[in-house]
C-alpha cells in the first residue's frame, strides 16, 4: 500500500468514527429532551393489573424508567384512561427519583413519601417530606411540583402561610490550590 492511499484511508476511518461518535451524541440529547416520549419500563418484585378499575399495582423494590428519568419506590400504582397511562402514585419511605435535564447538567434528585406523575403534563408532584436537590441547591416543603420537561423546581402551597418552603443555596466548594 502506497502511503498516500495509508493517509486515505486512516482519514476515512477518522471521519467515520466522528459520524458515529455525533449520532451516539445527538441520540443521548434526544433522549433528554424527549423524556415524555419515551416508553415506562417498570421492574418490581410482583405486579397485578385489576381490568374493572383499570389500575395495575407494583410492589417490592419498584424501578420506573422513562428516557433519562428513574423513580424507585416501595409501591407503584398505575391508573390508566383508554389504555394509556394517566397518573402514576408512587409511595415509599422515601420514593426517590432522578432525572438529567439536559447534556451536561447536575442531575435532578428528590424524595418524598408520596409521589404522584401525570406523563401527559410532564407533572411530578412530590407530596409530604418532599425534597429536590439540584447542585448546591436543596427545596424542602410538604408540597413540590416539578415539571419534568422545563426542570421547574415549584415548592409549597399558596393556600397557607402555615407551610413553609425550606431552601438551603450553598456556595461553591472552591477548588484546591
Amino acid at each position: 500500500m502506497s502511503r498516500g492511499h495509508m493517509k486515505q484511508k486512516n482519514k476515512q476511518v477518522f471521519l467515520f468514527c466522528c459520524v458515529l461518535l455525533l449520532g451516539l451524541i445527538s441520540s443521548r440529547l434526544c433522549a433528554l429532551e424527549s423524556d415524555s416520549d419515551q416508553p415506562i419500563t417498570i421492574d418490581s418484585n410482583t405486579a397485578t393489573y385489576d381490568d374493572v378499575t383499570a389500575t395495575s399495582t407494583y410492589t417490592g423494590n419498584v424501578i420506573s424508567i422513562q428516557g433519562s428519568i428513574r423513580v424507585n419506590s416501595d409501591k407503584l400504582v398505575v391508573y390508566f384512561v383508554d389504555g394509556d397511562a394517566e397518573k402514576l402514585v408512587f409511595t415509599g419511605n422515601k420514593a426517590k427519583f432522578k432525572q438529567t435535564p439536559s447534556e451536561g447538567a447536575e442531575d435532578i434528585t428528590g424524595e418524598a413519601l408520596t409521589g404522584e406523575f401525570y406523563p401527559k403534563k410532564n407533572l411530578l408532584i412530590l407530596i409530604d417530606e418532599a425534597t429536590v436537590w439540584q447542585g448546591n441547591a436543596t427545596y424542602s416543603s410538604k408540597l413540590i411540583e416539578y415539571d419534568i420537561k422545563t426542570s421547574l423546581v415549584k415548592a409549597g402551597e399558596k393556600s397557607s402561610d402555615a407551610k413553609r418552603v425550606h431552601v438551603i443555596l450553598k456556595p461553591k466548594t472552591k477548588a484546591a490550590k
